[in-house]
């Protein structure tokens, strides 16, 4: 097939503001795309790394196959044990976010669940954030607004959540 072609070190800056670029045009392929560019010549980048889940985050309302198991495995590489608590909440409340949106019948308790573990892991990123950093604490609040604004989020009978990552 095709041989991709490699970058520089030097356009690895400018790369990564094209991708967050992207990203804010709904181009998300295309952030992945640069992102899978940076690390293969920097495969340790957290730019290119924080990047690479928030891209692949962004296409888990089109059920794509493995786009949260390479956001995991990205996560895993995040030196930051906030980043990686944060980020893992973000790609449980994403994935939460677009179960919901497919609305099948009974698509409520997962959701539920799926937010309550983004909470979880929000608070304990939280817990860890330097003193000027709230993103944590600003993301919880989004998935407690999430399940109080919709009636059919609710646990599956009564509340028995246990965190997945304990």
């Amino acid at each position: 097939m095709f041989e991709l072609k490699p970058l520089t070190r030097e356009a690895i800056p400018r790369s990564l503001d094209k991708a967050l670029r992207y990203r804010l045009l709904n181009e998300s392929a295309e952030a992945v795309s640069i992102c899978r560019d940076v690390l293969e010549l920097e495969p340790d980048n957290q730019q290119a790394l924080a990047t690479l889940v928030l891209a692949l985050t962004d296409q888990l309302v089109r059920w794509k196959r493995g786009t949260f198991d390479e956001a995991r495995t990205a996560i895993g590489r995040l030196v930051s044990e906030y980043e990686r608590l944060y980020y893992s909440g973000i790609l449980h409340e994403r994935w939460a976010k677009a179960y919901h949106r497919r609305g099948a019948p009974g698509s409520g308790p997962p959701t539920y669940d799926g937010l309550r573990e983004a909470m979880e892991l929000f608070e304990r990123a939280a817990a860890l954030a330097p003193h000027d950093n709230e993103d944590a604490i600003l993301r919880w609040n989004a998935c407690a607004r999430f399940i109080r604004d919709h009636a059919d989020v609710a646990p599956a009978a009564e509340e028995t959540f246990r965190p997945l990552l304990e």
